[in-house]
């Protein structure tokens, strides 16, 4: 990978070597701003959250998830593609980056195996993407066995040209964040991810019904900011246990 490839990111790209290689397709970011107060209490420690303007923020993010493999092996049929839905805020530290609060998926292995390897709170959930417009028609319905229910309907689309965006603003803010930050007995994971910048398109979606927001108790009816992508590939590295709080690793 060349550093040319690289100059966007905030930081050098990890040593290592990637794992694993994912696409995302028909991506919708919707965001809302919450207060920090609000929030916070849901962080496990020793993360905190990362602010813009004094707001924290909390999105629900659907996609198709596609051309899912290990480092040197092909895609695995049956495994390799499947719909995913997040719900994420931001964390502050060295490496500004992402937590989840809850990330659905429409495939019983990965969820395991994401669950196992990246100590990510997956859930298995029925799920269907289907076209829709420009876009797509969204449905998710999450198994009650495990985690609280919670579902998403909707139906989003791109409403504008492609951009990408500029640092200080709040577009890049949320969604030039290159590492995941998970906590698992009591252990802290930052895991490392790398893409090219978002090419962000601005986006109408008509929401039917999201409970995403009940699990952390905060209700997302207002109206969010929203945006879409058609396609980002991504590539992810081990996940990496700190030792030390994120802002000072």
């Amino acid at each position: 990978m060349g550093k040319k490839k690289a100059a966007h990111r905030p930081w050098a790209l990890p040593t290592a070597p990637w794992i694993m290689s994912q696409r995302w397709c028909s991506l919708l970011f919707a965001h809302w701003p919450v207060s920090p107060e609000v929030l916070a209490p849901w962080l496990p420690r020793p993360l905190s959250l990362d602010t813009f303007e004094g707001s924290a923020w909390l999105a629900v993010t659907p996609f198709w998830m596609s051309g899912v493999r290990p480092r040197g092996l092909p895609a695995l049929p049956g495994l390799s593609e499947f719909p995913e839905l997040n719900l994420r805020t931001y964390i502050a530290g060295e490496k500004p980056g992402v937590h989840f609060f809850s990330l659905d998926a429409g495939n019983s292995v990965a969820v395991l195996l994401a669950r196992k390897f990246f100590h990510l709170p997956y859930y298995r959930a029925e799920m269907s993407m289907e076209p829709f417009g420009k876009g797509v028609s969204y449905r998710s319905h999450r198994r009650a066995e495990r985690g609280r229910p919670a579902a998403f309907e909707a139906s989003y689309e791109p409403a504008g040209e492609v951009f990408r965006s500029v640092p200080g603003t709040l577009e890049h803010f949320l969604t030039e964040r290159y590492c995941l930050y998970a906590v698992e007995n009591d252990r802290t994971y930052r895991t490392e991810i790398h893409h090219a910048p978002w090419p962000l398109q601005p986006a109408r979606a008509e929401i039917g019904r999201n409970t995403l927001g009940d699990q952390i108790s905060v209700e997302l009816s207002e109206r969010p900011l929203l945006h879409f992508c058609h396609r980002l590939d991504v590539r992810v590295w081990a996940p990496e246990p700190l030792e030390v709080s994120p802002a000072q690793a």
